[in-house]
């Protein structure tokens, strides 16, 4: 990266770390814990959001806050005497289609301020090692950017196969000495190297039942994504560009945010030949590419006078495919992801099924938020009649959960629409332009 990736808000201290560590790319770091002072914890306070989760003591954020200063000082004092320990951490079920869950890791608020402010270290030395092809939870980077650095190369005619990757259960796979590995890369600091290792080591408590994984980072906490682009950058990133792409006959582009990437490939020999090594390069770091959602696609643009091109495939939520332009034109497109689409409804139905017995007005102003929330993601030029299907779904799905608030006055629908008009829900909006005209 031409520039020491800074931000505004940064220290004088971290400024100084990413300077040097862009002058000095194979330089270690022996000298960084000190940067977690009193002033960095408040940052990573500040930092959290109002209603962050609770972990395992209870106590919510404004309840921390009560007594700020006094706590962060503690806090301090035990970081440098070393006696700060993470508390177990709180597992919560995310539900995922097709009935399955995600475990998602809750820390408690005080465990946060300080995954946070060693991520705030890290990441100044890691940002000027990380790689273009790299997006997930990256400052000023974005599924959206991803989306047109992809675009930019097929629109160019470079990418006529599309390696389609998915790593199974990639932050509880992760390999944790093969991590600390990587890490000694760049830091030699033993002192921040064992408040990582504390960070990992966490015992879990779901429910009644307490465990402590030997593998992986927590999915859900403040540095496991910054730890997981540490170790994708040295198992694939890397390799990628400095193994893979020296040996291919035509172009090839890496596309990757967090554990989610595509390959594309000028040349089918390059990306077959490239499938059959990367479940191997994956397994030497104990990862495992899954077998049915891990597949390589033909992606030509299409010659023929059809309204669609032959193939697709599936990236960060939506489903990319060649549609003709206006103009007559091939064009990369794209529409939510089948089952984005199906969660997405799922979620209205669910919200409307709980709360239906709340003021009206109220479920309106939630509905509209969740609205605006998914199109300011799934809000993308070209895919409007993704957005239109969910906001006639959610209408309707209101209208059902409505109607079944009362038995002695049955909601009609021309009386439902004449609620609509005074309570609409929000039209879809296009928020983001990734793909050209």
């Amino acid at each position: 990266m031409p520039d020491a990736s800074t931000s505004e808000s940064m220290s004088p201290e971290l400024r100084k770390v990413a300077e040097r560590a862009q002058r000095e790319p194979a330089g270690k770091f022996h000298s960084l814990a000190h940067l977690i002072d009193v002033p960095a914890l408040e940052r990573a306070y500040h930092r959290l959001r109002k209603d962050a989760a609770v972990g395992v003591d209870g106590i919510t954020k404004e309840e921390y806050g009560r007594e700020l200063q006094s706590r962060l000082l503690d806090l301090h004092a035990r970081l440098k005497s070393q006696r700060w320990r993470h508390q177990p951490i709180r597992r919560v079920n995310i539900p995922k289609e097709q009935g399955k869950t995600r475990p998602i890791g809750v820390s408690t608020i005080e465990d946060k301020i300080v995954q946070d402010a060693l991520r705030e270290v890290l990441e100044t030395v890691y940002e000027q090692d990380f790689l273009n092809c790299s997006f997930g939870f990256r400052p000023k980077r974005g599924a959206h950017d991803a989306l047109r650095d992809l675009n930019r190369v097929v629109f160019r005619g470079e990418v006529n196969w599309v390696l389609e990757a998915d790593i199974v259960s990639f932050f509880d796979s992760l390999d944790r000495i093969q991590l600390k590995k990587m890490l000694r890369h760049r830091i030699a600091d033993g002192s921040l190297l064992r408040l990582v290792g504390r960070c990992l080591h966490v015992g879990v408590l779901d429910g009644a039942e307490y465990s402590e994984p030997e593998q992986g980072t927590t999915q859900g906490s403040v540095i496991s994504p910054l730890l997981g682009n540490v170790y994708l950058h040295y198992v694939l990133d890397l390799w990628f560009e400095r193994v893979v792409k020296p040996r291919l006959r035509g172009k090839a582009i890496l596309v990757r945010y967090a554990d989610d990437f595509v390959i594309g490939f000028e040349r089918r020999g390059d990306a077959e030949r490239l499938m059959a090594v990367l479940p191997k390069r994956m397994g030497r770091y104990g990862l495992t590419l899954h077998a049915d959602k891990t597949r390589l696609v033909p992606f030509e643009r299409p010659t023929g006078d059809g309204g669609r091109g032959p193939a697709s495939f599936d990236f960060l939520g939506f489903t990319l495919y060649w549609r003709r332009t206006r103009r007559g034109g091939w064009q990369m497109w794209c529409k939510t992801r089948r089952a984005r689409l199906r969660r997405a409804i799922q979620s209205v139905d669910e919200y409307c099924r709980s709360h239906r017995h709340i003021p009206v007005k109220d479920q309106h102003a939630a509905l509209t938020r969740r609205l605006r929330g998914h199109y300011n993601y799934f809000g993308v030029n070209g895919n409007s009649a993704s957005l239109t299907k969910l906001v006639i779904a959610a209408a309707r799905v209101w209208f059902l959960w409505l109607r079944r608030r009362s038995q002695k006055r049955r909601l009609t629908w021309d009386r439902y629409k004449a609620m609509l008009d005074r309570l609409p829900l929000p039209e879809p909006r296009i928020t983001v332009t990734i793909w050209g005209a």
